[in-house]
């Protein structure tokens, strides 16, 4: 269910935030979480619709980032929060069982506190220090994922400081797929960093 690339947006890219999720998804990106932090309600609606039609044709899936009534009222296919977000089980019930839920986590505590049937997959990190998201928490590195990952039944997807020759380490780590920011976003041709990303973590 997991792809190995889930693109999230980066409002501060010289790319529009449409371009960069259309780039990424023609690139192999199949999940393009939509984050945008300060936008109105509104907007950002707007946006996550315009967005979805752009995806679709690219067989490509949008991820709400932390707004749980604009998903639940776009239909988007999933939603993506955070440990300040409120309960996972509120935001399962406002969204329905068949959207994909994603929950951020940091630390094995936070793992072993997930409810149980409520969440679809976890996104782990950071692993490394990154400037998308200046106020995370302590980079777990490789040793801190594998065992955040090993002490969890639900798949994980890695996040924070990752380029496209970290894809076999994250797999080793356990990992079901990985997300990228500013490594996409920021690139010359965000459509080939993301195929290339694509084609590392499908090596042998």
């Amino acid at each position: 269910m997991i792809p190995p690339l889930c693109f999230v947006t980066d409002a501060e890219a010289p790319w529009s935030m449409l371009e960069q999720a259309e780039r990424a998804a023609r690139g192999g990106a199949l999940w393009v979480q939509l984050r945008h932090k300060t936008l109105a309600d509104a907007a950002f609606a707007d946006m996550a619709r315009e967005m979805m039609d752009r995806l679709s044709p690219l067989g490509a899936k949008l991820i709400v980032n932390d707004r749980t009534e604009i998903a639940r009222a776009i239909g988007a296919a999933g939603l993506h929060i955070g440990q300040s977000d409120g309960d996972p089980r509120a935001a399962r019930a406002r969204i329905g069982p068949q959207a994909i839920l994603g929950l951020s986590i940091e630390s094995a505590e936070q793992a072993a506190a997930v409810p149980p049937g409520c969440v679809d997959y976890l996104g782990v990190g950071p692993v490394r220090a990154t400037a998308s998201k200046p106020d995370h928490a302590p980079p777990l590195g490789w040793t801190g994922l594998a065992d955040i990952v090993s002490r969890t039944a639900l798949p994980c997807m890695a996040i924070g400081g990752l380029g496209p020759d970290d894809a076999a380490q994250v797999r080793r780590a356990g990992c079901a797929g990985m997300a990228v920011v500013s490594a996409i976003s920021r690139a010359t041709n965000p459509e080939a960093a993301a195929q290339t990303f694509v084609q590392n973590w499908n090596e042998p």
